[in-house]
């Protein structure tokens, strides 16, 4: 084995980059290995067409914890957040359309386009919703009691639930609704407009191959609504440079710290001896010694494809198998000669910098998994469109643009034995469809295209079942139990093994909050932080 380090982190994504970083700057001999020739993980730019560059998978900020942002000194670097002057812009069927965001007045104007009614429920809605999100904001640096820790457990879990417990009932009522119920049921209790439901329930689909139905949907929508662009809590911008220049300066500042990063070097194996992770073996071969290992990746793609069955307990195998990963997404990159032109709205305008979302009704959400599930995709799905070379001209050439297409419930597995490569084509096709359905010559303006198939997510940046969560956001996944309850604390069941991807709490999403909270795990098992009950 080569010389040990004191951390190796498997995965150079903005999680890995934020545990790294943590870690060195407490004098730890920190490495990373990644499998690609580019650090980033999911948040990265590239060029897909001549002049036309965009981000290739994660493609707008909002959830980077302002910490993070903060002790990583990223402003300092050329870090730099462009707000959407709006937030979305959804176009209906029967020619009308609504928009969302750009302050409360100017929502309340567009929801009574469909329901007087709405527009003024909407500010109790609003506050329903940021008080839990607030309680999500606290908890996502906090690190989850860990069930089975005794002492440290109780008094854990007491801090943490003082916040909830010092909620009046009517909050207490909401964040029951908002982690129980169905994204449906919880907004049909407050709004009557079909549209203005949409607006507010596309959340609760995003990453998430599911219903608008089904229960516990309603949390995926609060997931998608605590962070905060600028200061501006709730509010979500573009990252200039695209998503890979977020993670290119969390790369430079990591090496100034002293980090080694080491790129197309693939993990093929965590080497565990007397019951401890001692490192790592890379496909090529090459064994690196570790007094401890760290996995940037998602938890089934760690334990069941990096690990031998023989060095993990049998039930904790049984539960990872059960560990549910996949989150039905589609996602295309598209170089255009021109902006789309859509019927309801033609002319350039502010829905071209906001999230233009094809997905006009419940309904149509609901319709479109019920297809995934029967036949692999949707004859309509459902898509969100960003433009960022409206606000970011280094990424297309003049008076040209570059779109995102971000598409929800493509099956994670092709039923009836059918493979993703053979029929990745015919869905792009359909999504392209859908989009000129409601601007039509957008086919004709597209000049190139990028498409990443659930199996292409998987191969391209080891998203298990194209998961871009890297595993469901359900009610039994979260908080101390994701990926498992008594493993929900950032430690491993093996001894100097840690986890610091999405696949632990707070989840999804570019964060940074799995890879901060991480590092104060492995910190206080090292003797180098207390945590303030002792």
């Amino acid at each position: 084995m080569t010389k040990p380090y004191d951390a190796l982190i498997i995965g150079a994504g903005h999680n890995g980059l934020v545990c790294a970083f943590y870690l060195a700057k407490a004098g730890l001999k920190v490495r990373i290995l990644e499998a690609r020739d580019v650090v980033g993980g999911a948040a990265v730019t590239e060029e897909f067409a001549p002049g036309f560059r965009n981000s290739v998978a994660s493609y707008t900020v909002s959830l980077l914890q302002p910490k993070v942002i903060a002790d990583m000194k990223l402003a300092d670097h050329g870090y730099r957040v462009i707000e959407r002057p709006i937030s979305n812009f959804l176009p209906q069927e029967d020619g009308t359309y609504l928009k969302l965001g750009g302050g409360l007045e100017r929502t309340q104007a567009e929801f009574r386009k469909f329901s007087n009614r709405d527009a003024e429920v909407l500010p109790q809605y609003y506050d329903a919703l940021e008080n839990v999100a607030e309680l999500l904001r606290d908890l996502a640096l906090r690190v989850p009691p860990n069930v089975g820790e005794g002492l440290r457990t109780l008094l854990d879990g007491a801090r943490q639930g003082r916040r909830f417990a010092g909620l009046g009932l009517e909050q207490q009522r909401d964040v029951l609704d908002l982690f129980t119920k169905s994204a449906r049921t919880m907004l049909d209790s407050w709004f009557e407009s079909e549209a203005v439901k949409a607006a507010f329930g596309f959340d609760a689909v995003v990453g998430n191959y599911a219903s608008p139905d089904t229960p516990g949907s309603a949390y995926v929508l609060l997931h998608h609504v605590f962070g905060e662009v600028n200061g501006k809590k709730g509010a979500w911008g573009h990252s200039v440079g695209g998503m890979g220049k977020i993670t290119e300066i969390m790369a430079k500042v990591c090496r100034d710290h002293g980090v080694e990063i080491s790129l197309e070097s693939p993990v093929a194996k965590v080497l565990v001896d007397g019951g401890k992770a001692v490192g790592v073996k890379l496909v090529g071969g090459e064994e690196i010694a570790a007094a401890r290992v760290i996995a940037n990746v998602g938890p089934k793609l760690l334990y069941e494809r990096m690990m031998d069955a023989s060095d993990l307990p049998a039930d904790f195998q049984r539960r990872i198998k059960g560990f549910q990963a996949g989150s039905g997404t589609f996602r295309m990159n598209v170089a255009l000669s021109e902006l789309p032109k859509f019927t309801c709205l033609p002319e350039p305008g502010e829905h071209h910098q906001s999230g233009i979302i094809l997905a006009p009704t419940l309904d149509y959400m609901d319709r479109a998994f019920l297809d995934a599930k029967q036949y692999g995709w949707s004859k309509a799905p459902i898509v969100e469109m960003l433009i960022p070379s409206t606000v970011d001209e280094c990424l297309a050439p003049p008076g040209q643009h570059v779109a995102s297409l971000f598409c929800q419930q493509f099956a994670p597995e092709l039923p009836g034995g059918r493979d993703w490569d053979d029929e990745e084509e015919i869905a792009a096709d359909t999504i392209i469809d859908t989009v000129e359905k409601h601007a039509p010559g957008f086919r004709a303006s597209i000049i190139a295209q990028t498409r990443l198939s659930p199996k292409g997510l998987e191969r391209k940046f080891g998203l298990v079942g194209g998961d871009i969560m890297h595993g469901n956001m359900s009610l039994d996944q979260l908080w101390a139990a994701r990926p498992i309850l008594g493993n929900g604390g950032y430690r491993g069941p093996v001894k100097g093994l840690y986890m610091c991807g999405a696949g632990t709490h707070p989840g999804g999403g570019v964060t940074g909050a799995p890879g901060h909270n991480a590092a104060q795990v492995i910190l206080r098992d090292r003797g180098l932080f207390a945590p303030r009950w002792r």
